[in-house]
């Protein structure tokens, strides 16, 4: 399933048609995925690094980083996940990207600075809860400082004011109708 997601991806990139907004064919894996995902849940719960080895335990929160058109799936994931890091049996840096990707699509701050939009003037990290020790939280959880981050992605592709601003509603209207924000866009 990782493979697929990352195949997709890397072929949707390749031809600039991954940025333009979510992809049928990308959102179709995604589906697929979450459904095989949600069938291992069912019976093994979730699939840690000591149920299932850390390859699989890492493809697994891939899949449901990427379940992005199913905000209750995500949550949960989320809740198992955080119960595998609690037992050491996941590392954190998978809980922050999760719980960041989740707080973002909600149009609330993140905590650990994990997502980022690309922007006219390049990559710019989406809002961030308590900003002064972002780099503090990001080390607990085994992430590097958000300024190396940035710096990495800064060759990524950049859209025009005009592509970005019709990206950012094209995106909020997506996000609504998905159930991850309300009407009142909160």
């Amino acid at each position: 399933m990782q493979q697929r997601d990352l195949a997709v991806r890397e072929e949707l990139a390749a031809d600039g048609s991954l940025f333009d907004g979510y992809h049928p064919r990308m959102a179709q894996v995604h589906r697929e995925n979450a459904q095989g995902l949600r069938n291992i849940i069912a019976e093994f719960g979730w699939p840690d690094e000591v149920v299932a080895g850390a390859d699989a335990a890492e493809a697994a929160w891939l899949i449901a980083q990427h379940a992005i058109s199913e905000p209750d799936f995500m949550r949960r994931c989320r809740d198992l996940l955080a119960e595998a890091v609690s037992a050491g049996r996941a590392p954190a840096w998978q809980y922050a990207y999760l719980d960041d990707r989740i707080r973002v699509s909600e149009g609330r701050p993140q905590r650990f600075g994990t997502q980022f939009e690309r922007t006219p003037d390049g990559p710019t990290v989406c809002v961030v809860e308590e900003p002064d020790h972002l780099d503090e939280r990001r080390k607990s959880v085994g992430l590097g400082r958000l300024a190396d981050r940035l710096k990495a992605a800064a060759s990524e592709p950049r859209p025009t004011e005009s592509e970005y601003s019709q990206r950012k509603t094209a995106e909020f209207e997506w996000r609504r109708t998905m159930g991850w924000i309300t009407d009142s866009g909160e």
